[in-house]
């Protein structure tokens, strides 16, 4: 018997790194899947973004756990097409239970240097993005008698750190987003909570530009992984220089499930004790 059996889960950025990682996880527990991903390139992102090729393979990782998935294509940044992907994937799979806020980019710049546009990116997404995502899903958790709502933010949703100014301002803004549906939905016992991880090991840490801001000593043909590593593990409490994405999807899990039935508003960091840094 799996935790999230008979459960319904929708999430965004679903097409690979943490959103895959959370649709494998809680389809593993019995959970369907509304699964849906912008799957194609920001201009100020500076990493490849995911793809339709990507978010296929999801499609494939779920269906072989014998879980129905309904993926589709949709920009959290537009409310009305992120709406009729979410009313469709819930007129096929019947229900909503569960809510994953994930999609999100990462870029940086000093807050003198950042363009208006990277700065208007990062907020429509990261922010305005999981409104709209809460937004759409809300009369649907009514519908099913409650339900979880989790929020992807970010040890830069707790902490500040240079060069990220954007993406710090969206990772805080997001607690304030949860703070305040946790309390306007509780009487409908619907919980809203946030995550927020360290660096995790996914395309959006593993890229030549955040390699260029951490190593900017050293030549390009010397930036590799494993010197990355050794310069990332300062940031954590624990000797690890960044978690894996089931770490954050076991936290998602536990959140989605009835064994965390009465915690809502809460900030649940899974950051190898960055934050006491």
């Amino acid at each position: 018997m799996g935790r999230l059996d008979g459960k319904v889960a929708f999430i965004t950025g679903a097409a690979r790194g943490q959103g895959r990682s959370h649709a494998i996880r809680m389809a593993q527990e019995g959970a369907d899947i509304i699964a849906v991903d912008l799957a194609k390139q920001i201009d100020t992102v500076p990493y490849g973004m995911a793809t339709a090729d990507d978010l296929a393979e999801t499609v494939r990782q779920v269906e072989a756990l014998d879980r129905r998935i309904v993926a589709s294509e949709a920009d959290v940044r537009d409310y009305e097409g992120l709406k009729a992907a979410l009313d469709e994937g819930v007129a096929q799979l019947g229900r909503l239970d569960i809510v994953s806020a994930n999609a999100g980019i990462f870029s940086n710049a000093t807050a003198e240097e950042l363009t208006d546009e990277a700065w208007n990116d990062m907020i429509a997404v990261n922010l305005t993005g999981v409104w709209h995502t809460a937004k759409a899903a809300i009369p649907h958790l009514r519908a099913a008698g409650g339900g979880s709502i989790i929020i992807t933010s970010s040890t830069a949703g707790i902490k500040g750190f240079p060069n990220f100014v954007h993406y710090v301002a969206s990772k805080h803004g997001v607690v304030g987003v949860m703070r305040t549906l946790a309390l306007e939905l509780a009487p409908d016992n619907i919980r809203v909570n946030t995550v927020h991880p360290t660096s995790v090991d996914t395309d959006m840490i593993q890229n030549d530009a955040l390699y260029a801001l951490f190593m900017p000593d050293l030549p390009e043909d010397q930036r590799t992984k494993d010197e990355f590593r050794g310069r990332m593990e300062t940031m954590n409490a624990l000797p690890v220089p960044w978690v894996e994405p089931v770490d954050i999807s076991n936290a998602v899990l536990w959140l989605a499930s009835d064994e965390s039935r009465y915690v809502t508003g809460v900030q649940l960091p899974v950051d190898a004790g960055s934050t006491q840094k």
